[in-house]
């Protein structure tokens, strides 16, 4: 029985761009579909459902911004999007419309397909050091189910991204704790020490998990920031705990 192939949506309007990760992801192992624009890219996207999207933010008929914007109210997708060597507003744009990370341009696929590698694995991965063996945590109003894979607040379902809930696993896992933003790149996004990236990424990430559960996400009450240091989840009390 054949397993079942990861499938990529490859958007992108060079077209060689578009060929060389179609031959490259293909040889990998992965099942790759591409667009060359951006409506292009909705319409494939609906009809062949894959596991990640790679997407390119400028793009004719609609650039990357908005797709991400599409995409993100019908889907969790995992989202890498490519930017212009440079331009941190592109990178910082995209992650607060809902990308989980970026690549920039001129890339090397073979960083690209690292990027890709992670990110499937964090999102498919479940369970970890910390979490009560129910799987299920309740914070003030919030529940978060590791199993599952989902957080509530209230009786709301709220929506996170699977990087999104993997950073806020990472976090409730050792409530109390502070975390540097190179430990949590490096946790969740499975980049290593030695590189030197920008964290940007984990700021914003921060601020949509603060966006989708705090009362008052300018005055937050469960994910605080460590002076100097990063963030941390507020020390989780546990039943019999004083």
């Amino acid at each position: 029985m054949e397993s079942h192939k990861e499938k990529i949506l490859v958007v992108d309007d060079e077209a060689s761009i578009r060929r060389i990760l179609e031959t490259r992801l293909s040889m990998i192992g992965y099942d790759v579909v591409t667009a060359g624009d951006g409506e292009e890219a909705l319409d494939i996207f609906r009809k062949s459902e894959p596991d990640l999207v790679v997407l390119d933010v400028m793009m004719p008929k609609l650039d990357g911004y908005g797709v991400c914007q599409e995409l993100r109210k019908e889907s969790d997708v995992p989202i890498i999007m490519l930017t212009a060597l440079g331009d941190v507003a592109d990178r910082i744009t995209g992650l607060e419309l809902g990308a989980d990370d970026y690549v920039v341009k001129p890339f090397s696929p073979k960083e690209l397909e690292a990027r890709i590698r992670s990110v499937l694995r964090r999102v498919d991965k479940t369970g970890a050091s910390g979490i009560p063996s129910s799987g299920v945590i309740h914070v003030s109003t919030i529940k978060i189910d590791t199993n599952k894979r989902q957080v509530y607040k209230g009786d709301e379902r709220i929506r996170l991204t699977g990087m999104e809930f993997s950073l806020l696993e990472l976090l409730v896992s050792r409530s109390g704790e502070a975390f540097s933003r190179s430990e949590i790149l490096q946790e969740v996004w499975g980049y290593t020490p030695e590189r030197h990236v920008d964290t940007r990424v984990v700021d914003v990430h921060i601020s949509r998990l603060r966006a989708k559960l705090e009362d008052d996400p300018s005055n937050p009450e469960l994910i605080l920031t460590a002076r100097g240091t990063g963030y941390l989840f507020q020390r989780i009390i546990e039943p019999g705990e004083e």
